[in-house]
């Protein structure tokens, strides 16, 4: 019989050995997520369809209420897509992000509040 106190650690045998990781996550040189290439590709896909969608948007209120207030919201949601495309091919990533998300919440808000 052993008198020691017991310290919460199993001292059992590990099943799998130290050369067969559990899964390919637990390997140090592998990522979990996106590179930061396809990080930028799909922003930078992101922000064009926004654009696009942007400028559809732009004709269908100009066609149906001609106003300078409803080119320049959708005008400066053009430009911010374009903003956003081009610090993703530079590698800002997340800033792009926040920025398309937040840009274009604004215009869309400014679009809801200040347009008739």
């Amino acid at each position: 019989m052993d008198d020691a106190p017991e310290t919460g650690i199993d001292d059992a045998p590990e099943t799998g050995g130290d050369d067969a990781p559990e899964s390919e996550e637990a390997l140090p040189g592998n990522r979990v997520g996106l590179t930061p290439r396809q990080a930028r590709r799909i922003r930078i896909v992101l922000a064009s369809v926004l654009m696009g969608a942007m400028a559809v948007v732009l004709v269908v209120r100009l066609a149906s209420r001609t106003s300078v207030l409803v080119v320049g919201v959708y005008g400066a949601a053009l430009v911010l897509c374009g903003i956003v495309i081009e610090l993703s091919r530079n590698g800002r990533t997340r800033l792009g992000t926040w920025l398309l998300g937040v840009g274009l919440a604004a215009a869309l808000a400014a679009d809801w509040l200040l347009l008739p």
